[in-house]
Parts: structure tokens; C-alpha cells; sequence
């Protein structure tokens, strides 16, 4: 008997290159994408744009197929969790669809709880749910009556997905129990951290030149990734302010909404921000940095956060000092990695002193990019390919 192919629908927050940044979505596109059981991979998304083309093969062979927003302004993304507003918009999909059917296996993959119906719209083999976020929480922790109204929204949404998914994966034990205690079952649900292209990250040749200011030679700390409010900006506007003689490096696009913040981090005279950077480029900021910082916020959304630095800094053999990630804590060690439940700008600035001692240590380099390398993304996907 000849096993049939598989066409896998990833169901994603936004158009493939939308910020330049890569999430895990999009590692998983381009897995499934190599894998030789696979006949398609369909990134099916929402888009503000109204005018253009639904439909459109991308570089790396991947079919990217849109839903336009009610309207192209923020305020108006719920349509993408409430049936009424996007039914009718994936009949086209559908339609093209229905060619597949019996000739290939099909795999719904939901990386947000968009398009909820989508599930029961298509007689798919196996729906799956690759959870990677706290969605309904505010991720700046503010409540507000519109973001209640939000929260109800996608709950209700992604509480669809999970009765419906065959198989669950989640980026934290946090997400995990939360996710185990809706369904009330632990059968099908399963804990699957971030990984690596570790890969990439091993020449430290390759280095980004004329990102530091004309002769600086001190100490840098980096944040690579999208600046968004989940942040603790003030935090490190103190340490820039005690710590003058070092640079506080942020690599990424501006996700904030032009938070106030943020502006006035940018005002200190040794903290750069160079913008959004192509993915091809992150390895060279990764040498450009000493240390990798991860300054998140207290809050109930950065409970269930995994972030993807983390094993990229390591992989690049560099220390990273996070706070308020307890998914990381675990893999606390000295001179690797430091965690720390603080918002004190003095135990940040101490983590990261101590740090800078062993920076260039083979040994510690060595120990930092052995655990990286037991993080490799082919080998996280392929496992998580045989439970589907």
C-alpha cells in the first residue's frame, strides 16, 4: 500500500514576511515544506490589505493564500475570530481544496486561534493546535474594558480549537496544564519548547560591521527580536543610566505602537536601535553582542512565554540574563544562563557584571553551545511530527 502525501494548512497570524521577523510558525512551514511525505504547505493568513491577489506561491515554494480584515486598521482584527465575518472569504480557499481530497492526507495547523470554523468547514485528516502564546491576554498586562471584550473573544475562539484539535502542542508547561485543565484531559496534549537552527549561529566570523559608535569598545548587551510592550523598557533605561560605559544593542522592528517607553529608552546616549533587519542578517548581530538580554515584564502573558533567543544566543556561545520567563528557569547554569524575578535595576546590572567575567571563556562558550545544540528545530519538529 503507497502512503499517501500530505498538503498541511498552517493557519498564521500574518503574511510570511510581515515584520521581517521569523516565529516558529515559521520554521515548522519550512520543515513540513523539506519533508519528503509532504506535497503542500499552505501559509493561510489574514491581511489588512483589501486590493491584491489571494493567492501567491512564495520563494521557497510555499502557497501563501490571504483573508482580507473587515477593515485594514487594528481595531477591526476580531473578524478574524468571529464566523460571520470571514465565512464566506475562505470559500475560494476551499475551494481550492477540494482537488486534494482522497488524493493526499490533509493537516489543519492552527499557530493562533483564527478562522475557529475553518476546522469544521473541510473534512481534514488531523487538526492540530501548535500553541505558542497566552493569546487572550494583553500583552502589555493593561486591562481595559476593550481588552476584556478582546479576551472574551479569542478565548471562545481558541476554546473551539481545542475541543476540536487531535493533537495539542504547547511552547511552555505553562500553556500545557492551562490548555490540559480546559479539555480536562493530558491524552492528547503535549509540551514542545522553542528551538534552533543552531547551524547558523556557529561562525563567529561572520560579524556586523559599523552597528557600534566610532570607537566604543566596552561591553554590549543585545536584544534581538520584535520590541513589543511585553518589555521592560524603564528597567532598562536605569541599568543604561548606571552602567554608561556599556551598550545596550536592540536589533528588530518596532512593535509598540510607538509606546512612550520605548521612545524615551531611545534617548539614552548608550542604547542603539537599528531597526527592523532581514532574518539572514541576525547571526551577525548575535557577534556584534556580548551578552543576550531578555527584559520581559511581569505578567500573566510572559508566564507562558518561551522566547526564541534564548537557545540563538547560546548557539552563538553567549551568556543571556532573562527575567520573568519561568519556561527558562530550568535551564538556569552558571556563567550560561541567569534567571532572575526582579525588577531591580542593581540585581540586573550584578547578573549581567557577573557575566561579563566569563564572557570569552572557551569553557563556558563550549557548555552554552552544547545545550543549544540539544535544541536543533529538525529534531523538536520531527518528534513533534510523529505524534500528529
Amino acid at each position: 500500500m503507497v502512503q499517501m502525501k500530505n498538503v498541511h494548512v498552517i493557519v498564521a497570524t500574518g503574511e510570511w514576511e510581515q515584520d521581517q521577523l521569523r516565529y516558529r510558525r515559521h520554521r515548522l512551514a519550512e520543515f513540513l515544506q523539506r519533508h519528503p511525505d509532504t506535497k503542500e504547505v499552505i501559509w493561510l493568513c489574514p491581511t489588512p490589505a483589501k486590493e491584491g491577489e489571494s493567492f501567491k506561491r512564495l520563494r521557497n515554494g510555499i502557497a501563501q493564500w490571504t483573508v482580507p480584515d473587515l477593515f485594514p486598521q487594528k481595531a477591526f482584527r476580531f473578524g478574524r475570530y468571529i464566523d460571520g465575518f470571514y465565512k464566506k472569504k475562505v470559500r475560494p480557499f476551499l475551494s481550492y481544496l477540494q482537488p486534494f481530497q482522497g488524493e493526499y492526507t490533509l493537516q489543519l495547523w492552527y499557530t493562533f486561534p483564527g478562522f475557529p470554523l475553518l476546522a469544521e468547514l473541510f473534512p481534514w485528516t488531523k487538526v492540530i493546535y501548535d500553541c505558542s502564546d497566552l493569546w487572550a491576554s494583553p500583552m502589555s498586562g493593561k486591562q481595559s474594558i476593550q481588552a476584556a471584550a478582546r479576551r472574551n473573544i479569542i478565548s471562545k475562539a481558541e476554546d473551539r480549537i481545542i475541543q476540536r484539535a487531535d493533537v495539542i502542542f504547547c511552547t511552555s508547561d505553562y500553556l500545557r496544564t492551562r490548555i490540559e485543565e480546559k479539555t480536562g484531559t493530558k491524552g492528547n496534549v503535549f509540551t514542545f519548547e522553542n528551538g534552533v537552527e543552531f547551524e547558523l549561529f556557529t561562525n563567529s566570523q561572520l560579524k556586523k560591521e559599523d552597528v557600534l559608535p566610532a570607537g566604543f569598545h566596552g561591553t554590549v548587551l543585545g536584544f534581538i527580536g520584535g520590541i513589543k510592550p511585553k518589555l521592560d523598557f524603564e528597567l532598562i533605561q536605569e541599568a543604561a543610566r548606571k552602567k554608561p560605559e556599556w551598550l545596550f544593542l536592540f536589533v528588530g522592528p518596532d512593535g509598540t505602537n510607538d509606546h512612550p517607553a520605548f521612545k524615551q529608552l531611545l534617548r539614552e546616549n548608550n542604547v542603539v536601535w537599528t531597526g527592523s533587519v532581514a532574518p539572514s542578517e541576525v547571526p551577525k548581530y548575535m557577534n556584534v553582542i556580548d551578552i543576550g538580554i531578555m527584559p520581559y515584564k511581569a505578567s500573566q502573558y510572559n508566564q507562558a512565554v518561551f522566547p526564541l533567543k534564548l537557545f540563538e544566543f547560546l548557539a552563538a556561545g553567549k551568556s543571556v540574563v532573562g527575567l520573568h520567563l519561568p519556561s527558562t528557569r530550568k535551564y538556569a547554569k552558571e556563567s550560561v544562563y541567569t534567571y532572575l524575578d526582579s525588577e531591580n535595576s542593581d540585581q540586573f546590572i550584578r547578573a549581567c557584571e557577573h557575566l561579563e567575567g566569563s564572557k570569552n571563556q572557551e569553557d563556558w562558550i563550549r557548555e552554552r553551545k552544547k545545550l543549544a545544540k540539544s535544541k536543533n528545530w529538525s529534531e523538536v519538529f520531527a518528534e513533534m511530527l510523529n505524534l500528529v
